[in-house]
C-alpha cells in the first residue's frame, strides 16, 4: 500500500502513529495475527503500546471496513487487512492460516434468494501441505 496514512484518512481513521504501525503490521505480515501477536511484535518498537490500544484500533478498523475478522475457531479472532473476497484454510497441526482465492459467483448456494447477504466467510480446516 502506497501511503498508509492517506489510506486511513480516506477511510475515516485519524492516523496516529500507533494506528499506522498496527495497520502496517497487518499489511506487511500476512500471518492473520491475533491481538496478542500484534502486541508482542509492536511493543518492542513502541514501548508505550498497550493491548487495549491494539484491541481498540482493530475494533475501529473493523467498523471502518478496512480489516476483516477471521473467526475459524470459536475462542480466537484473527485479523486480515486483505478485504478482497477470499477464503481461509487453517492447519490443525501448525495453526497457520492461509489465504486462497474463491469465486463466489461460481458457488451454488440455495435458500438465500429472499435474504440480503452483507458478508460471507469461507473457512476450511485440515492439514497444510507443509505438515503432510
Amino acid at each position: 500500500m502506497k501511503n498508509i496514512e492517506e489510506y486511513l484518512k480516506e477511510n475515516g481513521v485519524k492516523p496516529s502513529y500507533q494506528r499506522i504501525k498496527i495497520f502496517e503490521y497487518l499489511i506487511k505480515n500476512k500471518n492473520h495475527p491475533k491481538v496478542e501477536t500484534i502486541f508482542q511484535e509492536l511493543v518492542q518498537e513502541i514501548p508505550t503500546l498497550s493491548k487495549t490500544t491494539v484491541y481498540n484500533t482493530l475494533k475501529l478498523f473493523l467498523e471502518k471496513g478496512i480489516v476483516q475478522p477471521i473467526l475459524i475457531e470459536e475462542n480466537e479472532v484473527r485479523y486480515d487487512a486483505d478485504i478482497t473476497t477470499h477464503a481461509h484454510f487453517k492447519c490443525e497441526k501448525c495453526g497457520e492460516v492461509y489465504d486462497f482465492r474463491v469465486n463466489l459467483s461460481q458457488l451454488k448456494i440455495e435458500g438465500l434468494e429472499e435474504f440480503q447477504v452483507k458478508e460471507s466467510h469461507i473457512y476450511f480446516k485440515g492439514i497444510c501441505k507443509k505438515c503432510l
